[in-house]
C-alpha cells in the first residue's frame, strides 16, 4: 500500500516538472520568436506610438491704436529642458559642476549640489529629456543661458532645448482692458481678442515630438510645417484720449461711490471710436474693467431724459409748424395727469416755451407735447423711433451688442400710459453706444453712421482689409428739425440743466439724463445718470456719452455726476486739436515784453533760453543749480538770476517752479506730492526749510502765470489718493493730477420720492435730468 502511494507521488512530481519544463521552453521560444522574427514589427509599432505629430501654435497678431502704438502683443517666453544623451562624457565631466552652479544662481530654487545630482542622474540613466525648471524665461534670458557651459554647444551637442511659449502682453497695463478683451483655451472670450480671433490667431503648424518621461521632446527632421503668424488689428482708439476718459470716469466713480460707469468718445463724421472706458466696482473704492457696459446687455438700461431728444424730434417731424417759441402750460404745482398717468417735475415751471421744456428737462412738458401730437395715433410715434433707427442694433464690429427694446402699440404690454412714459425715456431700453449713435447723427447733419472701432487688418505693412463706418440712414429728419433740436441742445449747456459745464472757449451741445432704476417691480431711489452730446457745437468733431450708474454720495443728477466727466474729456480733446487752437490763440493777450515771465527754474536751462532769446541776464550768488528771476519792467530786456539754495534733508521752496521741477526736488527727498490746478506752483502745504520726513505728502497749489485762483483748495494730507487703486500705466505715471472742481449751479428741483410701481402707476413720476 505504501509503495503504491509513494509511486503515485513520484509520478505526479515528474509530470509537474515536465509541465514546467515544457512551459519554460514555450516562453523561451516565444521570446526568441518575438525578438528575432517579429522584432521589426513591434519596433515599428513602438516607434509609431512614441513619435507623434503635435501642433505648433502660431504667434498671435498684435492689436494697435490709431497711431500704431501696441495695445496687445505676444511676447516669446521659453521653458528650459536638456537632452543629456547627445552630450559627450568628456564634455559633461569637464563642465557639469559649472553648469550646476549657474543653474542654481539663475533659478535660485536649488543648491548647486542638487542641480549637479539631477544632471548626473539623468546622464547615468541615459535620459533623453529633463525639464530643468518650471519657470519660463524671456528672450534676453534665453540668450544668456545659451552662452553657458555645455549649453553653448547648441542643441545637437549641448542638448539644450528651449521650448517656446507665447504670452499675451499689454504695454499699457489695464488701459482699455475690456475693449481689448481676451480669449481662453476653449476659444471663448470677449472684446477684440475674441471678435477678431480668426484674424489674430493665425494658422498653427505641426512637428514631430518624441514622448519621453517629463515631457515631449521636439524632433526637427525637416517634415515640420511652420506656423503662419496671425494678422494685426489696427483700431481707431486714441491712447491719450483713452487714458483721459478712464481717469476722468474713475474719479467720478470714486467721488460718487457709484456701481459702474462707461464713456464713449466718437468722431462725428467717420463714426470712429476714439475712446471707450468701462469701469465696474470690484471692491470698495476699487474699479476695474470687468464688463463692456458700453454695448452689452448689462449696460442696456432705460435712458431717461436723454431720450427726450428723440421725442422732441418726432414731434417736430410730425408737426413742422411747431416752433421753439411755442409755449406749454406745465402748471403751477409741478404735477399733472397726462395720458392716464401723473407726470411730475421737481419744480413747478408754469407756462414755458418748448426750448425751455428741453433746457429744464420738464417731464410734464415733453409728455404733454407727445400726447398732444400722437395721442390719436401712437403708431406714428413709434414709427418715427424706428425711422431714427433706435429699434435695431448698429451691427457693431465687436461681438455682444445688446438688442434695443422699443415698445410697440401692438405689444401686449402696451397701455394707455405707454406713450407719455416712453416720451421721457422709460418702458424702453438702449445701450449707451446706441444712444450715442443717434446723437451723433444730429451732430452729423442728420447722417447716421455706423460706429467702428477697427480700422484695418494688416500683415506687416500690407493692408488686407479696411473698414469704414457705413451710412445707416442718410437723413434721420428734416433740416428744419435739425436746426431746432441743435438749438435746444446748445441751450441745455448755455442756460439749462448742464450750465455747470459751460465754457467760453468752445460750444457744447447735449442733454443730461437721470433715470430711476426699476428693480423687483418698483422704481427705486437708485439712479442712472448720464450726459450725451457733441462738441464744438458750431462745427462738431466729437460726440460723447457718459453713464454713471447708482451714485450714492448725495449727487444723483446727470448734470452733477456725468456731465463733469464729459467736460474734462472734451477739454483734453480740444486741447489736442490743432484747428481748435486758432480762435483761442486769437484771444490771448499780446505781451509787449520779450522777456518771458519765468519765476524760477534750473540755472542751466534758463541761461540757455535767455541766451537764445537775446535777453541780457546775470547771476548772483553763483554755484547753485536752481535760481529765481527778478521780474523786469515790460520795456526792459534784462533780468537778474538769484540763487535759490536747496538744503539737503529740508523741504525746498518750490514756489514758482513747474510741476515737473517741483516733483524732481520733492520726490528726491522721498516726499509724496499731490497737486491742485495747473501751471506753476503758487503755494505748498509743507513750509520750505522744514525737515523732509520721508513719506510726507506735500500738496501743491498750481496757477498759470498771470492768472488768478479763487480761495486756495489744499487737499488734506491724510486723505488717501483714490488713484492708488488703479492699475499703473506706463504712459500715465508722469501726468499731474489736476482739479476739475467748479462752482455747481443750484439744481432746479428734485424728484418726488418714488412710489411702488403697478401696471397703471409704475411710470408716473420721473426725475428730471
Amino acid at each position: 500500500m505504501k509503495g503504491n502511494v509513494k509511486k503515485s507521488i513520484v509520478t505526479r512530481v515528474r509530470l509537474a516538472f515536465l509541465g514546467v519544463c515544457l512551459f519554460s521552453c514555450a516562453v523561451v521560444w516565444r521570446i526568441t520568436h518575438v525578438q528575432f522574427t517579429e522584432g521589426a514589427k513591434w519596433s515599428a509599432l513602438e516607434q509609431e506610438r512614441r513619435i507623434v505629430y503635435q501642433p505648433v501654435f502660431a504667434t498671435r497678431g498684435n492689436i494697435y491704436s490709431d497711431n500704431e502704438s501696441i495695445m496687445a502683443t505676444s511676447l516669446p517666453f521659453y521653458r528650459v529642458a536638456w537632452d543629456p544623451s547627445v552630450v559627450s562624457d568628456e564634455l559633461f565631466n569637464q563642465k557639469d559642476d559649472s553648469l550646476a552652479l549657474m543653474l542654481s544662481r539663475f533659478f535660485g530654487d536649488r543648491t548647486p549640489l542638487d542641480y549637479l545630482s539631477r544632471l548626473n542622474k539623468a546622464k547615468r540613466n541615459k535620459s533623453r529629456y529633463l525639464r530643468l525648471n518650471s519657470r519660463q524665461i524671456n528672450f534676453q534670458e534665453k540668450k544668456e543661458l545659451a552662452k553657458w557651459p555645455i549649453f553653448r554647444e547648441g542643441k545637437n551637442r549641448g542638448g539644450v532645448i528651449f521650448e517656446k511659449v507665447d504670452k499675451r502682453f499689454r504695454p499699457f497695463g489695464g488701459l482699455a482692458q475690456r475693449t481689448i478683451g481676451f480669449i481662453n483655451e476653449d476659444k471663448n472670450g470677449a472684446g477684440l481678442e475674441f471678435t477678431f480671433n480668426k484674424h489674430l490667431a493665425g494658422k498653427d503648424g505641426e512637428a514631430l515630438f518624441e514622448r519621453l518621461p517629463g515631457g515631449n521632446k521636439p524632433i526637427y527632421d525637416g517634415t515640420e510645417v511652420k506656423p503662419q503668424p496671425g494678422y494685426d488689428v489696427k483700431t481707431t482708439l486714441d491712447i491719450n484720449l483713452q487714458d483721459v476718459a478712464e481717469n476722468a470716469l474713475y474719479k467720478s466713480l470714486v467721488e460718487n461711490n457709484a456701481q459702474y460707469g462707461t464713456v464713449i468718445l466718437m468722431e462725428v463724421k467717420t463714426g470712429e471710436i476714439k475712446a471707450v472706458a468701462n469701469l465696474g466696482k470690484v471692491a470698495e473704492g476699487v474699479y476695474r474693467e470687468d464688463y463692456n457696459y458700453a454695448i452689452a446687455d448689462q449696460g442696456r438700461t432705460e435712458p431717461g431724459s436723454t431720450f427726450k431728444l428723440a421725442s422732441m424730434m418726432a414731434a417736430f417731424e410730425e408737426n413742422p409748424d411747431l416752433q421753439l417759441t411755442d409755449t406749454i402750460n406745465t402748471g403751477n404745482t409741478g404735477s399733472k395727469k397726462i395720458g392716464g398717468a401723473v407726470k411730475t417735475d421737481s419744480h413747478p415751471y408754469g407756462r414755458i416755451t418748448l426750448q425751455q421744456v428741453f433746457e429744464k428737462s420738464s417731464n410734464i412738458g415733453v409728455a404733454m407735447l407727445a400726447d398732444r401730437v400722437f395721442n390719436k395715433n401712437p403708431d406714428k410715434y413709434t414709427d418715427y423711433l424706428k425711422k431714427f433707427g433706435l429699434d435695431k442694433p448698429l451691427g457693431f464690429q465687436m461681438a455682444g451688442e445688446a438688442r434695443p427694446y422699443i415698445k410697440d402699440p401692438k405689444d401686449r404690454s402696451w397701455s394707455r400710459t405707454s406713450l407719455t412714459t416712453m416720451s421721457i425715456g422709460y418702458e424702453l431700453k438702449l445701450a449707451p453706444l446706441q444712444t450715442l449713435a443717434f446723437y451723433n447723427a444730429v451732430a452729423n447733419d442728420g447722417v447716421k453712421v455706423q460706429p467702428i472701432i477697427v480700422r484695418e487688418i494688416k500683415q506687416a505693412d500690407k493692408v488686407l482689409e479696411k473698414y469704414e463706418g457705413q451710412v445707416l440712414n442718410p437723413k434721420i429728419c428734416s433740416e428744419e428739425t435739425l436746426q431746432k433740436v441743435r438749438a435746444m441742445m446748445e441751450g441745455v449747456v448755455e442756460h439749462g440743466t448742464a450750465r455747470g459745464i459751460r465754457t467760453t472757449d468752445y460750444l457744447i451741445a447735449g442733454k443730461t439724463g437721470t433715470a430711476w432704476k426699476f428693480k423687483n417691480g418698483a422704481y427705486t431711489k437708485v439712479y442712472s445718470t448720464s450726459f450725451c452730446g457733441y462738441f464744438p457745437a458750431d462745427n462738431p468733431k466729437y460726440s460723447c456719452i457718459v453713464v454713471v450708474d447708482s451714485p450714492k454720495n448725495g449727487r444723483i443728477y446727470g448734470a452733477d455726476v456725468a456731465a463733469p466727466v464729459f467736460r474734462e474729456l472734451a477739454d483734453k480733446a480740444m486741447a489736442r486739436d490743432v484747428a481748435s487752437q486758432r480762435p483761442l490763440l486769437a484771444r490771448a493777450p499780446v505781451r509787449k515784453s520779450r522777456v518771458p515771465n519765468v519765476p524760477a527754474g534750473m540755472q542751466d536751462e534758463l541761461t540757455m533760453m535767455f541766451s537764445k532769446l537775446g535777453v541780457t541776464h546775470n547771476a548772483t550768488g553763483g554755484g547753485e543749480d536752481w535760481v529765481r528771476t527778478a521780474h523786469p519792467d515790460t520795456d526792459k530786456a534784462s533780468l537778474t538770476l538769484k540763487a535759490m539754495p536747496v538744503r539737503p534733508g529740508r523741504v525746498p521752496n518750490v514756489q514758482g517752479l513747474t510741476l515737473r521741477d517741483a516733483l524732481f526736488l520733492l520726490e528726491n527727498r522721498r516726499l509724496r506730492v499731490r497737486s491742485v490746478g495747473s501751471g506753476r506752483v503758487k503755494a505748498q502745504s509743507v513750509a520750505a526749510g522744514s525737515v523732509a520726513r520721508p513719506g510726507t505728502t506735500v500738496v501743491l497749489q498750481l496757477e498759470p502765470i498771470g492768472g488768478r485762483l479763487s480761495a486756495p483748495v489744499l487737499l488734506p494730507v491724510a486723505v488717501p489718493d483714490p488713484l492708488e487703486n488703479r492699475t499703473p500705466r506706463s504712459n500715465a505715471a508722469s501726468q499731474p493730477v489736476t482739479s476739475t472742481a467748479r462752482p455747481r449751479p443750484v439744481p432746479a428741483a428734485r424728484p418726488a420720492a418714488p412710489k411702488k410701481a403697478t401696471a397703471a402707476t409704475k411710470a408716473q413720476s420721473r426725475p428730471r435730468a
